[in-house]
């Protein structure tokens, strides 16, 4: 069947959960109730311009996510786009799932005017490096938080 990339809608609740879920598990984190509450009304909320979701679905069933935000950016005159989170269930991977998202993405920000995209990943996540290093570019930066 034909994967289709679409946007969240409130009806995708319960399986984008799911597929957040193993989202942060993957890298071993973990949110609040209210982080997932929160979270999902945002992404749905038509005032809530500055970040989006869309899903991966096929044969009826959500298969992938990914998150973005649109954001200034100091060194550009236009925004740039953060691709937060990206995730496809187990048994979707390498079906190019992963791969339309981010390509949804580049469409999303192309037309918002924010054409910078980036992400991050963790060094140890050498099979969705693969598919990154074919469409985006590794940069020289670490990241640090506090």
């Amino acid at each position: 069947m034909t994967l289709n990339i679409r946007p969240l809608t409130a009806a995708d609740e319960a399986e984008w959960r799911e597929l957040w879920s193993g989202y942060l598990t993957f890298y071993e984190s973990e949110v609040s109730e209210e982080v997932y509450t929160t979270t999902f009304r945002r992404l749905i909320d038509p005032e809530h311009t500055e970040r989006g979701a869309l899903v991966a679905e096929k044969d009826g069933k959500l298969v992938g996510l990914v998150h973005y935000i649109f954001h200034a950016h100091n060194w550009r005159v236009e925004d740039v786009t953060y691709l937060q989170d990206l995730f496809v269930s187990e048994d979707a991977r390498g079906t190019g799932a992963g791969r339309a998202l981010i390509e949804a993405v580049y469409a999303l920000a192309d037309e918002n005017g924010t054409p910078a995209v980036y992400w991050t990943t963790q060094h140890f996540n050498e099979t969705a490096r693969k598919l990154y290093d074919r469409i985006g570019s590794l940069t020289p930066f670490i990241k640090y938080q506090r």
